[in-house]
Protein backbone atom coordinates (compact mmCIF):
# COMPACT_ATOMS: atom_id res chain seq x y z
CA UNK A 1 0.00 0.00 0.00
CA UNK A 2 2.91 2.40 0.78
CA UNK A 3 4.76 1.36 -2.45
CA UNK A 4 0.95 2.18 -4.66
CA UNK A 5 0.82 5.90 -2.74
CA UNK A 6 4.22 6.96 -3.07
CA UNK A 7 3.70 6.45 -7.10
CA UNK A 8 0.31 8.23 -6.54
CA UNK A 9 2.14 11.31 -4.84
CA UNK A 10 5.30 10.98 -7.44
CA UNK A 11 2.18 10.98 -10.39
CA UNK A 12 0.92 14.35 -8.63
CA UNK A 13 4.04 15.90 -8.15
CA UNK A 14 5.33 15.34 -11.80
CA UNK A 15 1.62 16.20 -13.30
CA UNK A 16 1.96 19.42 -11.56
CA UNK A 17 5.33 20.43 -12.87
CA UNK A 18 3.72 19.47 -16.01
CA UNK A 19 0.78 22.01 -15.77
CA UNK A 20 3.09 24.35 -14.41
CA UNK A 21 4.93 24.35 -17.23
CA UNK A 22 2.23 24.22 -19.61
CA UNK A 23 1.06 27.32 -18.25
CA UNK A 24 4.25 29.62 -18.39
CA UNK A 25 4.35 28.15 -22.27
CA UNK A 26 0.41 28.92 -23.00
CA UNK A 27 1.07 33.15 -21.88
CA UNK A 28 4.26 33.93 -23.83
CA UNK A 29 3.08 37.14 -25.32
CA UNK A 30 -0.16 37.30 -23.32
CA UNK A 31 0.98 39.88 -20.64
CA UNK A 32 0.18 42.69 -22.84
CA UNK A 33 3.29 44.69 -21.47
CA UNK A 34 4.77 46.77 -23.66
CA UNK A 35 8.61 46.00 -24.51
CA UNK A 36 10.98 47.76 -22.04
CA UNK A 37 14.88 48.34 -21.85
CA UNK A 38 16.36 44.82 -20.66
CA UNK A 39 19.98 44.52 -19.67
CA UNK A 40 20.90 40.85 -20.58
CA UNK A 41 24.10 40.99 -18.53
CA UNK A 42 21.23 41.66 -15.61
CA UNK A 43 19.33 38.89 -16.73
CA UNK A 44 21.78 36.44 -17.52
CA UNK A 45 23.03 37.43 -13.65
CA UNK A 46 19.34 36.62 -12.39
CA UNK A 47 19.61 33.33 -14.22
CA UNK A 48 22.46 32.26 -12.86
CA UNK A 49 21.23 33.47 -9.13
CA UNK A 50 17.84 31.45 -9.48
CA UNK A 51 20.42 28.46 -10.04
CA UNK A 52 22.60 29.26 -7.93
CA UNK A 53 22.62 25.44 -6.22
CA UNK A 54 22.31 23.02 -8.90
CA UNK A 55 25.43 25.06 -10.57
CA UNK A 56 27.68 24.39 -6.96
CA UNK A 57 26.47 21.00 -6.08
CA UNK A 58 27.51 20.79 -10.51
CA UNK A 59 30.97 22.74 -9.95
CA UNK A 60 29.50 24.24 -12.56
CA UNK A 61 30.84 27.71 -13.82
CA UNK A 62 29.18 30.29 -16.08
CA UNK A 63 31.42 32.79 -18.10
CA UNK A 64 29.65 35.97 -19.53
CA UNK A 65 30.52 37.97 -22.14
CA UNK A 66 29.54 41.78 -22.45
CA UNK A 67 25.50 41.67 -23.05
CA UNK A 68 23.37 44.35 -24.34
CA UNK A 69 20.12 46.48 -23.53
CA UNK A 70 17.65 44.99 -25.60
CA UNK A 71 13.69 45.76 -25.61
CA UNK A 72 11.68 43.32 -24.33
CA UNK A 73 9.73 41.51 -21.48
CA UNK A 74 12.49 40.72 -18.92
CA UNK A 75 10.97 37.64 -16.94
CA UNK A 76 10.93 35.81 -20.44
CA UNK A 77 14.27 36.58 -21.57
CA UNK A 78 15.37 35.41 -17.78
CA UNK A 79 13.35 32.26 -18.79
CA UNK A 80 15.53 31.79 -21.98
CA UNK A 81 19.11 31.87 -20.19
CA UNK A 82 17.90 29.92 -16.98
CA UNK A 83 16.70 27.16 -19.56
CA UNK A 84 19.77 26.91 -21.52
CA UNK A 85 22.11 27.09 -18.48
CA UNK A 86 20.04 24.61 -16.34
CA UNK A 87 20.02 22.45 -19.55
CA UNK A 88 23.98 22.20 -19.81
CA UNK A 89 24.45 21.56 -15.94
CA UNK A 90 21.35 18.76 -16.35
CA UNK A 91 22.86 17.49 -19.88
CA UNK A 92 26.70 17.33 -18.32
CA UNK A 93 29.79 14.76 -19.01
CA UNK A 94 32.17 13.73 -16.87
CA UNK A 95 34.10 17.13 -16.40
CA UNK A 96 32.51 19.83 -14.27
CA UNK A 97 30.03 21.65 -16.32
CA UNK A 98 31.41 25.54 -18.20
CA UNK A 99 28.79 27.04 -19.65
CA UNK A 100 29.76 30.51 -21.77
CA UNK A 101 27.53 33.05 -22.97
CA UNK A 102 28.81 35.21 -25.87
CA UNK A 103 27.48 38.09 -27.96
CA UNK A 104 28.30 39.77 -30.97
CA UNK A 105 26.77 42.46 -33.34
CA UNK A 106 24.94 41.48 -36.50
CA UNK A 107 23.07 43.26 -38.96
CA UNK A 108 20.08 44.64 -37.16
CA UNK A 109 20.57 41.91 -34.42
CA UNK A 110 22.11 40.73 -31.56
CA UNK A 111 23.66 36.53 -32.05
CA UNK A 112 23.53 35.43 -28.62
CA UNK A 113 25.36 31.66 -28.00
CA UNK A 114 25.22 29.99 -24.78
CA UNK A 115 27.62 27.03 -25.07
CA UNK A 116 28.43 24.22 -22.81
CA UNK A 117 30.69 21.26 -22.72
CA UNK A 118 28.31 18.93 -21.78
CA UNK A 119 26.98 15.41 -23.43
CA UNK A 120 25.47 17.30 -26.60
CA UNK A 121 22.85 16.73 -29.30
CA UNK A 122 23.49 14.67 -32.28
CA UNK A 123 22.91 17.29 -35.18
CA UNK A 124 20.04 14.92 -36.85
CA UNK A 125 17.79 15.74 -33.49
CA UNK A 126 18.69 19.73 -33.90
CA UNK A 127 14.72 20.29 -34.56
CA UNK A 128 13.25 17.73 -32.91
CA UNK A 129 14.54 19.60 -29.46
CA UNK A 130 12.18 22.61 -29.57
CA UNK A 131 9.01 20.72 -30.00
CA UNK A 132 7.22 20.54 -27.05
CA UNK A 133 7.26 17.53 -24.98
CA UNK A 134 9.98 15.49 -27.73
CA UNK A 135 12.73 14.36 -25.67
CA UNK A 136 15.92 12.37 -26.31
CA UNK A 137 16.67 10.50 -23.07
CA UNK A 138 14.22 8.82 -20.71
CA UNK A 139 12.58 10.46 -17.83
CA UNK A 140 14.66 8.66 -15.20
CA UNK A 141 17.85 9.19 -16.94
CA UNK A 142 17.37 13.05 -16.79
CA UNK A 143 14.17 14.66 -15.46
CA UNK A 144 11.65 17.42 -17.02
CA UNK A 145 8.73 17.19 -19.17
CA UNK A 146 10.24 18.66 -22.52
CA UNK A 147 8.71 22.04 -22.44
CA UNK A 148 12.57 23.99 -21.68
CA UNK A 149 13.79 24.34 -25.43
CA UNK A 150 10.05 24.82 -27.25
CA UNK A 151 9.59 27.65 -24.50
CA UNK A 152 12.79 29.33 -25.30
CA UNK A 153 11.66 29.30 -28.89
CA UNK A 154 8.55 30.51 -28.23
CA UNK A 155 9.55 33.31 -26.61
CA UNK A 156 12.65 34.14 -28.71
CA UNK A 157 10.34 34.76 -31.49
CA UNK A 158 8.14 36.40 -29.75
CA UNK A 159 11.18 39.00 -29.43
CA UNK A 160 11.53 38.70 -33.06
CA UNK A 161 14.42 36.55 -32.99
CA UNK A 162 15.51 33.16 -33.53
CA UNK A 163 17.06 30.00 -32.18
CA UNK A 164 18.92 26.93 -33.03
CA UNK A 165 21.72 24.02 -31.93
CA UNK A 166 24.66 25.06 -33.89
CA UNK A 167 25.34 21.26 -35.50
CA UNK A 168 29.06 22.23 -36.00
CA UNK A 169 29.91 22.67 -32.34
CA UNK A 170 31.03 19.17 -31.04
CA UNK A 171 32.93 20.15 -27.87
CA UNK A 172 28.83 19.73 -26.14
CA UNK A 173 26.21 21.65 -27.29
CA UNK A 174 25.80 25.82 -28.71
CA UNK A 175 22.67 27.03 -29.13
CA UNK A 176 22.61 30.46 -30.95
CA UNK A 177 19.99 32.82 -31.00
CA UNK A 178 19.01 36.28 -32.10
CA UNK A 179 17.20 39.39 -30.83
CA UNK A 180 16.69 42.47 -32.59
CA UNK A 181 18.90 45.77 -31.46
CA UNK A 182 16.75 48.06 -29.89
CA UNK A 183 15.57 51.07 -31.85
CA UNK A 184 17.93 54.27 -30.85
CA UNK A 185 15.75 56.85 -29.71
CA UNK A 186 17.09 60.44 -29.83
CA UNK A 187 16.11 63.56 -27.43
Amino acid sequence: ADEYIAFAVDGAKRMQILINDLLAFSRVGRSGREPAPVDLAEVASAAEASLSTALREAGARVEVADLPVIEGERALLVSVFQNLIANAVKFRGSDPPVVRIGCTRGDGEWRLSCEDNGIGVEPEYAERIFVIFQRLHTRERYEGTGIGLAMCRKIVEYHGGRISLDPTFHQGARFCFTLPIAKETTT
